[in-house]
């Protein structure tokens, strides 16, 4: 598979990593601060948190979902009122002093701000300080008392259930943005997901495509001990709350940059306009862009003892059949069709046509993409079976395990149940992402008569007894591995647990 270069590769550390480490006198301070200061700035935070509820109830009571109404003068009160609760709240945090540069533009001249990066769910604290509206889930509003401060901001809620809820929730950010002031600002975060700040992440394109003025809001968090970084891989929602109450101060930056007005090709093009403004937002914060995409985080994250050793063309693999609307609609169940088609067709190699009809799709510039990534004689042919290794290994690239089943379907003999060692080279060349493998290392570990052949049982029974060593084995020739990519698991059968945004 090789990479067609219509997307830069910019991945260097994993954005949806966070490791922290701790020396010995930082893990002492943290043992005394557990014991001494973490269970009374609990309950102050809990006491504020609660207390905050039945203002925010009372304020939301009698309110339509769908328009504005006049703020009375108990609405302002109230409103005043839980913004100092919440600043007291995140007072008792340890966010004693929040430094706050340049100016706030009004929502008349404004409507949206961007806020990057998102690292933590202690990114509320601009929103308590403003009472703008966020973007969310739905499910938030169902979080005991947590929920009844969101639905007081009045957001914009992501129903994910509904297949159009990506429509509805642009229509609705549309709306409230051309009401000329009428509704609150809307706060958004563009990168969709928590990073770890080490760069800026590909821009969802939901807060530019109602091509109007934004101001971006950078964050930093310039403590010299990372507690705050709650993404993908790392510390749970709790040690993170545990390990940031037992700093004594944890600092925060919010700065607000001037407002960004679109051109009039920005406004006609949604992702140009989002590119533009992460590229100003990096230059303030003095970070890299990453050229990943919160879409790419199960790629990156790959785990297995055949984990994606560099992902940099399954990423545009990946890119392309979201385009294609393959993602959602390309089962397990639809991967073995498609497999037994495969095999049937015996490695014969197919056109752009003969691939679209394969999928039953139409020919168009993204399929040709797609199909010009697996011609590598580039005469126009392509074998399927490498597609469909590769489509598999996007869209579970954390059961490679099942990939590796599905290409060993395609390829054996239907007399031994074999493959060959160049087949088998070919099919990890894929999986892996990776340009030459040398298989003698595997071989020589399996012992037996060297044959040139392998069978599935033979190589998966290698893999349980050498989970840790299996890459090891593997001789990947002048290929550097992506610095971003994780180490294999202890265990062949671990699992990473991940959560939502």
């Amino acid at each position: 598979m090789k990479s067609s270069n219509s997307r830069p590769s910019r991945v260097g550390r994993n954005p949806f990593v966070h490791e922290p480490k701790f020396t010995l006198t930082e893990k002492i301070k943290i043992g005394l601060m557990s014991v001494t200061v973490f269970p009374v700035r609990l309950l102050l935070v809990s006491f504020f948190m609660l207390l905050a509820w039945p203002f925010a109830f009372t304020a939301s009571l009698g309110r339509a979902e769908f328009s504005i109404e006049p703020q009375s003068w108990w609405r302002r009160f109230i409103d005043l009122c839980l913004r100092v609760i919440m600043r007291a709240m995140w007072f008792c945090g340890g966010f004693h002093w929040i430094k706050v540069k340049g100016e706030r533009a009004p929502s008349s001249e404004a409507p949206i701000l961007t806020v990057a990066p998102h690292s933590s769910y202690f990114d509320a604290i601009p929103v308590t300080m403003t009472m703008c509206s966020i973007v969310t889930k739905l499910e938030s509003r169902s979080i005991p008392v947590w929920g009844t401060l969101i639905s007081y901001i009045r957001p914009v809620f992501v129903f994910r259930s509904d297949q159009d809820s990506r429509r509805k929730t642009v229509e609705e950010i549309k709306r409230r943005a051309r009401s000329g002031g009428e509704w609150p600002q809307i706060m958004i975060f563009p990168e969709g997901t928590c990073t770890n700040r080490s760069g800026l992440i590909l821009f969802k394109a939901g807060a530019f495509i109602p091509g109007l003025p934004v101001q971006p809001v950078v964050l930093r968090y310039p403590n010299k001990l990372d507690t705050v970084t709650w993404t993908w891989q790392g510390p749970g929602a709790f040690k993170i709350l545990w390990l940031t109450l037992c700093q004594p101060h944890n600092p925060m930056e919010i700065e607000y940059l001037p407002i960004y007005t679109p051109s009039s090709e920005e406004k006609e093009n949604p992702a140009l306009f989002a590119n533009n403004v992460r590229q100003l937002m990096a230059k303030a914060l003095e970070l890299p862009l990453t050229d990943l995409s919160f879409d790419d985080r199960e790629i990156s994250l790959s785990k297995g003892p055949l984990c994606i050793y560099d992902y940099s063309s399954l990423l545009e693999l990946n890119l392309l059949v979201c385009r294609l609307g393959l993602r959602t609609g390309t089962t397990d169940k639809v991967l073995e069709e498609q497999a037994r088609r495969a095999r049937k067709l015996q490695g014969d190699r197919l056109g752009l046509e003969d691939f679209a009809q394969f999928l039953n799709l139409p020919v168009t510039d993204t399929l040709a993409q797609v199909h010009s990534l697996f011609d590598q004689d580039e005469d126009g042919q392509m074998d399927i079976r490498h597609y469909l290794i590769a489509l598999s290994t996007v869209l579970r690239p954390s059961k490679s395990m099942e990939t590796l089943k599905l290409a060993f379907k395609m390829y054996e003999s239907e007399e031994s149940g074999d493959v060959q060692e160049e087949e088998l080279t070919t099919i990890l060349e894929i999986m892996l992402g990776v340009k030459e493998v040398e298989l003698s290392g595997v071989l020589l570990a399996l012992g037996g008569p060297d044959t040139g052949k392998i069978t599935y049982d033979e190589f998966h029974h290698f893999i349980e007894q050498h989970p840790r060593s299996v890459l090891e084995n593997l001789n990947f020739k002048n290929h550097p591995r992506n610095s971003c990519v994780g180490r294999p698991p202890k265990s062949y059968n671990g699992h990473n647990h991940n959560k939502d945004d």
